[in-house]
């Protein structure tokens, strides 16, 4: 199994189900890439979801851990990545291991500390960009930017659910770091 499809856990296969019943909306969307598609992942339903929330950090734990990931920090551009940088600080302190999370704005603050990177500072430190979803990359992209401008060391980025568009690819390519993810979405019986 490559780092993106790693081998199963009860955590992964109790997630994925959770993905499937409460995450995947059959409609017609529009995406915030501009992109239309015939349904919808909103897995803001699963990290900000009692029994979900737990498994997603332990899962994007144990991906990031299985490809040999080393980091300090993981966080990504709010709003998507928030909670999914909390359950993996969560996940990691369960296991002894101090991971701080961060959040990314869209842009700099014009005031206060003029801030774009907030939480525990990233400036040295090796930290992940995380993302629930991606389907061109641009907001993983952003984040990495943010972080790299705030003096991060970005080692990956990492989604719970890749769309197969051509984020991993953009991310490769633009960011120069491993691009991983938890689930495709052949695994949840999309197109």
């Amino acid at each position: 199994m490559t780092a993106e499809t790693p081998a199963p856990t009860a955590d992964r296969t109790r997630l994925l189900e959770l993905i499937k019943e409460l995450a995947v909306v059959h409609e017609r969307v529009t995406l915030s890439s501009g992109v239309e598609a015939d349904y919808y992942i909103d897995l803001r339903r699963i990290t900000l979801h009692h029994e979900a929330s737990a498994l997603v950090g332990r899962v994007m734990l144990q991906l990031l851990d299985g490809a040999g990931i080393a980091f300090e920090a993981a966080g990504g551009l709010t709003m998507g990545a928030d909670p999914v940088g909390t359950a993996v600080m969560h996940a990691a302190a369960q296991a002894g291991r101090p991971i701080d999370a961060f959040v990314v704005r869209k842009t700099q603050k014009t005031h206060g500390m003029g801030r774009q990177v907030e939480g525990p500072a990233v400036a040295g430190r090796a930290v992940v960009v995380l993302e629930d979803t991606s389907t061109t990359g641009g907001s993983a992209l952003t984040a990495v930017d943010g972080v790299r401008r705030a003096g991060g060391d970005v080692r990956a980025v990492a989604v719970i659910v890749d769309r197969d568009t051509g984020s991993k690819e953009r991310i490769e390519s633009e960011a120069a770091v491993p691009y991983l993810f938890a689930f495709g979405k052949d695994e949840l019986g999309l197109p």
